[in-house]
């Protein structure tokens, strides 16, 4: 990790369109675990799909800003799934962050997840959630301090993109982004 940088809160101040595929190929770390981002998605404010859509509530407030911040929230009841606040404050956006390819503490995230599959570890948000112990106890919290860590990626990648996973609404966005041949992703890219 020494070679690599870390990236600060000032990174996530662009449009959210700029940050998702940029943190393709960027190591994510939670308490030293996790490993390689493989595949995001995008959500803005003026997106349907987005939770901030309708506006400010108690379960979106971090969205609202500033950027650099953790807004984890709870999908059907289940999953805990993480997102990057980005844009400057006052515009609703994050990148949902669905896939890792593990690198760190892989005995932990195997004992947390009940698989030894290496891919099915972190292969969509809830199991990457689950693999790295993420919950809303990490909701608002800032993303370049202790428990995270996450560094930019020390070389060009190349970058898939394509609709978002398990929407109802603006389905046609390509607004999913992935490491191109990446064996970690939740759903392949087509081509």
């Amino acid at each position: 990790m020494a070679r690599l940088k870390p990236l600060r809160r000032s990174f996530f101040a662009r449009s959210v369109h700029a940050v998702a595929p940029d943190l393709i190929g960027a190591t994510l770390l939670f308490k030293g675990v996790g490993g390689v981002i493989v595949e995001v998605e995008a959500y803005h404010q003026t997106d349907p799909a987005a939770h901030s859509f309708g506006g400010r509530t108690e379960r979106n407030a971090v969205m609202f800003g500033p950027p650099g911040y953790a807004y984890v929230y709870r999908s059907y009841g289940i999953h805990w799934c993480l997102n990057f606040v980005c844009e400057p404050e006052g515009v609703a956006s994050a990148v949902l962050i669905r896939a890792l390819a593990p690198t760190h503490r892989l005995a932990v995230m195997r004992r947390r997840r009940g698989v030894t599959d290496e891919r099915l570890l972190c292969s969509g948000p809830g199991r990457l959630s689950e693999a790295l112990g993420i919950t809303d106890a990490q909701y608002g919290l800032p993303l370049d301090t202790p428990p995270f860590e996450i560094f930019a990626r020390a070389d060009d990648v190349e970058i898939a993109a394509g609709p978002r996973i398990g929407l109802t609404k603006a389905i046609e966005r390509p607004w999913r982004y992935g490491l191109g041949g990446s064996r970690f992703v939740s759903k392949p890219f087509q081509r």
